[in-house]
């Protein structure tokens, strides 16, 4: 550091010490590069604010020129203008000689507004002093206004670099775009300048030549060593008028102009902008504010220029003499008006666009309308250069090489991503190439397509083409800018471009097309737009995973009445004679879909979702420890942010939108800017995890409301660092807060079964409202009655509250407190529920990774009766019959190829059966009770109080006059109805998990005891008792021939046993999970076994060895094959398909162990599969209550 400096500093140490506060200042000094992270920590460390200070200056006073003025321009930032005048006078200038040596030789004064870049100055100082010992070129090249110039003399005003390096000097040319007549007036000013003694001639060399050659002379014999600038070179040919071995520096758009000429070559490319906190330090100090105090619209100016020097200071200038016109300039360089961005400067162009035009006009003619064609290049797109080989039609050394041309004019940028090259535009260029070729635009959109069209079909485009994705991402686009609707129309609406562009980017893309081009859609036809976009929404967590899905399979779940599913239809026929399985989904017709939108954001369960005030965007937050924003209507993702060091648990948008809140557990709450993502606040004040927070709804006196695990709630003002109030009442952790729209209610729900209003002025208790009363009357089990009330959202009228519980969502009437409707499609706990802001559609996130949005009408409107998983089907010649339990306990009877519903009775019915011939019906209640119902007349005239707890399994033997039954009471009762003899069997010591019938009076039973007993049904006696496993025994299934059954268990093993052996046949080993179901095969030579990770295996049953496991080819990372447990099992009777029950419903090649078919339903944990003998039908029902019956496509 200068000495001068240096004493400065020391003069006024005291001073500094005792008012600064260095957080900030050391943020700006860190920002510059002259302090370390190490340093800054050191500095924090202090215990006093004062030590703080003491300790830094220290440090800068062991620094250079730079910290100083750093340090200087920081303290202006923060507004200590009376110690940064103290300062003034200590700042390092050159040396006096050196002051004069760059004066003498015209290199220009700093700008007004200077901001260091430190790193692009030493990069250039490094390259100079290679040429110490000899004569060579270092080059300086950039886009227009991307700052060359400035840093060129900044590097030269170094003491050392001249003392050491450049000792005779430095000598500054302006050349500029000149003809032969300009440069020699340039040469013969700089001859003059060079010779002012007149020692060497008395006249001026009267040609180029002859400049040249007395050039080479004065800087020979009388500037040895010196350096010469040559500032905006354009022309290579003006460069040959130097080549004369002198050291250079020069600065140019045009990299390549240095290849005419001989000698040693440097290189210096420059940044084409300012890092955001540059661009915004130089806005600052023109407009006198602190960086912090600068409006949002600073943010946006830096981000639409992407810290163009040039742009930057344009509007900075005109910022200081029009304070207020930040939204003006902004709205100007948003709709590309650059002759309104015009300020005289040092600058050589008046405008922004004169500076781009001249770069364009300097391209030689026989490639400027290739530049014109680049017009249509979208912002922040890096393009291959296949794309433009077929849009010129040429090879692609030809194309490269014309790109060169204005790659190396700084034109354009290139990205080399090992074999191949992509281009892209900067934005300003941009802009300014779709504002000067406006009214060619349509035109070269249309020969982009008419070229794509020549070269490839949509559906013929493959992956490992070099410009796939692009065309994936853009045909559409070029389409809609080309006018070209029928084609747009065409692409959209095919099922083939859909499958093709989801399976490599993901639906959202697809859907905000579908949203952005719907006004051209909807010309062609608003039903079928209406169709491909709800297609699309409501499948997108699928059609984003992998393995991905069968679209065709899934277009075949479509209403019968969409084009997508005629699509589908027409595709599926013509590829089941190519032996593909389809499936079709005979009752669809009955099922309403509620949802609008289901995303898949998080890898992990998503814990919280919310709208922005607006309704525009979504912010969600999840076990992935991220916090995601993304579009409401489309689902395309804006912003990614790892937030914490654990699950974040909540997110909450501000109600201007400015901030997103988000909680943790890792105890922490903290705010973010929700454009940029920015961190603006840590709160570190609950002990146990942080479950929820919610901003008031009034932007003038915004509080932020959290709740914990430690049973409090806080209330926090953003101006403050500590906690406004905390609230005392509940006695289980706090899961959710919200405020009331009027904000003079906070409404908390705990883990202790309560939703608790209190009020905010005063923090105290309102209301209590005891939420776990609402389930004592339900379908679930007594024993599984611990309620957690995860959440609540207000309606925009304050008059309803939505509140989830397990996997339900309640919506109540405040007055009343009467339910309004319940609403069940997410497959696992509902973590958030939220109304957007108008109250038409509300958002739900869950365990399951997906995020739900619903429309509130169709919502309220639905009946909610659904069908609980316990049914018996009978599949008879062409019918099938279906006997089910709904959620209201009432058996219906359904005819599952007409869908007619018969209601039969209401009973608390636990299970129930159809007898063979369709005569009776039976089924068994929670209290034991069984009851016989004739069909015919619909009337109860047998029953029976037989178990001493819930039935849980019931069927009729083949001639329809017993009735056997298992129970939770251990027994089996055999029931002669007609007689009314009945035997109980009892020996189980545990549950019967269930039975099945074999010949000659035989039963087959197994039980969590993890016994298998035979007995005879009509002496009650146990005539075979296996002890098969360690653990419960959860199935057994009977071969054809009845010699052999197979038991699987909770100890991860499967037997297979033989009725006349104790101990068993083969013992198969290899699963990870509690093996859940067998089946063999009808020949017998097969049994497959799923279990709990979702894997099957295929097993030889006489050798026990394994001969496939089922798995999908590619699969997601923590994701189970099957969706979840597999569950049930059936073979084909020619044993060639097997089908499989889990998440959802999968087909498989028993001969090569592949998936043949993926049904996906919309629910999961599929309990059992019930499938026709011709294996053509299969019926079954998910734990959303929805009914399945699916036939093959023939």
């Amino acid at each position: 550091m200068d000495a001068k400096a240096r004493n400065c500093l020391l003069q006024h140490r005291e001073a500094l010490e005792k008012d600064i506060k260095t957080s900030y200042i050391m943020d700006h000094m860190i920002s510059d590069g002259v302090l370390t992270i190490s340093e800054e920590e050191k500095v924090r460390n202090q215990p006093t604010n004062h030590q703080r200070a003491a300790v830094l200056i220290k440090m800068i006073l062991t620094k250079d020129n730079y910290s100083y003025i750093s340090f200087y321009n920081a303290l202006l930032h923060e507004g200590y203008k009376d110690l940064a005048a103290l300062l003034l006078g200590g700042i390092p200038v050159p040396p006096s000689s050196i002051r004069t040596v760059l004066c003498e030789g015209g290199v220009p004064q700093r700008p007004v507004v200077f901001v260091t870049r430190k790193k692009l100055v030493s990069a250039i100082q490094q390259k100079l002093t290679k040429l110490k010992n000899e004569p060579g070129w270092v080059t300086i090249y950039g886009m227009a206004g991307c700052g060359k110039s400035v840093l060129a003399a900044e590097a030269v005003r170094d003491h050392s670099l001249l003392e050491g390096c450049f000792p005779g000097g430095v000598h500054w040319v302006s050349v500029g775009k000149q003809d032969k007549a300009g440069l020699l007036m340039k040469l013969q000013n700089l001859c003059s300048r060079l010779d002012q003694d007149e020692s060497f001639s008395q006249r001026l060399p009267l040609n180029i030549e002859e400049a040249k050659d007395r050039l080479r002379i004065l800087m020979l014999r009388k500037h040895p060593r010196s350096l010469l600038i040559l500032d905006d070179i354009w022309d290579p040919w003006v460069l040959k008028a130097f080549d004369n071995q002198c050291r250079i520096l020069l600065t140019t758009r045009d990299k390549s102009v240095t290849d005419s000429v001989m000698g040693p070559k440097y290189v210096v490319p420059m940044e084409s902008g300012l890092g955001k906190e540059k661009g915004l330090e130089i806005l600052s100090l023109f407009v006198n504010m602190k960086k912090a105090d600068l409006p949002e619209q600073a943010h946006s100016i830096i981000k639409e220029c992407k810290g163009s020097p040039l742009v930057v200071s344009l509007i900075g200038a005109l910022l200081r003499d029009f304070p207020n016109r930040w939204e003006y300039y902004l709205r100007q360089l948003q709709n590309k008006q650059f002759k309104k961005i015009r300020k005289s400067s040092s600058y050589d162009y008046e405008a922004l666009d004169e500076a781009m035009s001249i770069s364009v006009e300097m391209l030689r003619e026989d490639i400027k309308d290739y530049y014109t064609d680049l017009s249509i290049l979208q912002k922040d797109v890096k393009v291959p250069t296949k794309v433009l080989c077929i849009l010129w039609d040429m090879e692609t050394e030809e194309v490269e090489d014309i790109l060169q041309e204005f790659v190396n004019k700084s034109l354009l940028f290139c990205d080399r991503n090992g074999k191949s090259f992509c281009y892209y535009l900067h934005d300003l260029q941009v802009d300014f190439l779709t504002e000067k070729n406006h009214s060619q635009l349509q035109d070269l959109h249309k020969k982009m397509i008419t070229q794509f069209q020549r070269y490839h079909q949509t559906h013929t485009l493959s992956p490992d083409q070099e410009d796939c994705m692009y065309w994936y991402n853009f045909l559409a686009y070029h389409m809609a800018s080309a006018n070209m609707h029928k084609e747009l129309c065409a692409l959209m609406f095919s099922l083939d471009w859909i499958k093709a562009k989801t399976e490599l980017v993901g639906p959202a893309h697809l859907i905000h097309e579908f949203v952005e081009y719907r006004h051209i859609l909807d010309e062609k036809d608003c039903a079928v737009c209406e169709n491909f976009q709800e297609f699309l929404s409501l499948n997108g967590h699928l059609l984003g995973r992998q393995p991905f899905p069968n679209i065709v399979q899934l277009g075949l779940c479509e209403p019968e009445t969409s084009e997508v599913y005629r699509q589908a239809k027409l595709q599926a026929k013509q590829e089941v004679d190519n032996g593909i399985l389809y499936l079709e989904w005979i009752n669809k017709k009955t099922i309403k879909n509620l949802s609008r939108l289901v995303v898949r954001p998080h890898t992990d369960a998503v814990y919280h979702a919310c709208f922005s005030g607006d309704g525009q965007r979504i912010a969600s937050c999840g076990a992935d420890k991220t916090l995601q924003v993304f579009k409401a209507e489309t689902g395309e993702k804006l912003l990614e942010i790892k937030a914490h060091e654990d699950e974040v648990l909540y997110c909450a948008f501000s109600t201007d939108d400015r901030f997103i809140a988000t909680c943790s557990v890792d105890k922490k709450v903290k705010i973010w800017n929700s454009v940029t993502g920015e961190l603006v606040h840590t709160y570190e004040e609950h002990s146990e995890q942080v479950n929820c927070c919610h901003f008031t709804n009034n932007n003038h006196n915004l509080l932020l409301a959290t709740g914990s695990s430690d049973s409090f709630l806080k209330l926090w003002d953003l101006n403050q660092k500590e906690c406004r109030n905390t609230m005392f009442g509940h006695i289980s952790a706090v899961n959710h807060c919200r405020f009331s729209p009027d904000d003079e209610l906070l409404a908390s729900c705990s883990a202790d079964g309560t939703l608790k209003l209190w009020d905010v002025r005063s923090a105290n208790e309102n209301k209590s409202i005891n939420v776990k009363q609402f389930f004592l009357n339900s379908e679930d089990p007594q024993e599984d009655m611990e309620v957690i009330v995860k959440c609540c959202s207000w309606s925009a009228d304050g008059a309803r509250i939505m509140v989830a519980a397990k996997n339900k969502i309640f919506l109540w009437n405040m007055d009343s407190c009467s339910k309004v409707a319940d609403c069940r499609g997410h497959l696992s706990w509902v973590h958030s529920v939220m109304f957007s802001p108008d109250g038409s559609s509300f958002l739900t996130s869950s365990d399951d990774q997906t995020i739900r949005i619903w429309e509130t009408k169709k919502v309220c409107k639905n009946s909610a009766i659904v069908l609980k998983q316990e049914i018996d089907v009978v599949f008879q010649e062409n019918e099938v019959m279906v006997l089910a339990v709904d959620s209201t306990r009432r058996l219906q009877l359904i005819n599952g190829k007409t869908g007619g519903i018969d209601y039969l009775t209401d009973a608390q019915v636990s299970c129930c059966c159809l007898s063979p011939r369709l005569q009776y019906i039976a089924f068994g209640d929670e209290d034991g009770a069984i009851e016989i119902l004739e069909l015919l007349n619909n009337k109860v005239f047998q029953s029976r109080n037989g178990h001493k707890k819930a039935v849980r399994h019931i069927q009729f033997t083949a001639d329809e006059k017993t009735l056997i039954s298992s129970s939770d009471d251990c027994t089996i009762e055999v029931w002669n109805w007609q007689s009314g003899k009945y035997v109980s069997l009892q020996a189980h010591q545990e549950t019967v998990k269930d039975f099945r019938l074999l010949e000659n009076s035989r039963l087959l039973s197994w039980s969590f005891d993890g016994t298998v007993k035979v007995w005879n049904i009509i002496t009650g006696k146990i005539e075979k008792n296996f002890v098969c496993h360690q653990g419960t025994v959860l199935s057994c299934d009977i071969s054809s021939d009845t010699t052999k059954f197979s038991s699987t268990s909770a100890d991860k093993t499967a037997k297979i046993w033989s009725f006349e052996l104790l101990l068993p046949l083969h013992e198969l080993k290899g699963h990870n999970g509690c093996v859940r179901c067998s089946a063999f095969s009808l020949d017998d030579s097969l049994l497959a076994t799923g279990d709990d990770n979702g894997e099957v295996r295929i097993w030889n049953v006489s050798s026990g060895e394994l001969l496939h496991l089922c798995a999908p080819v590619s699969l997601e990372e923590g994701a189970a094959t099957h969706g979840g447990w597999v569950t049930d099992l059936c073979f084909s009777p020619d044993r060639n398909t097997l089908v499989s029950a889990g998440g959802y419903l999968m087909w498989w090649n028993v001969v090569t162990g592949e998936s043949l078919q993926t049904f996906y339903t919309n629910g999961t944990n599929l309990k059992k599969i019930h499938v026709s003998p011709d294996f053509k039908t299969y019926v079954t029902v998910d734990n959303l209550g929805i009914l399945y019956i699916l036939q093959i496509l023939e």
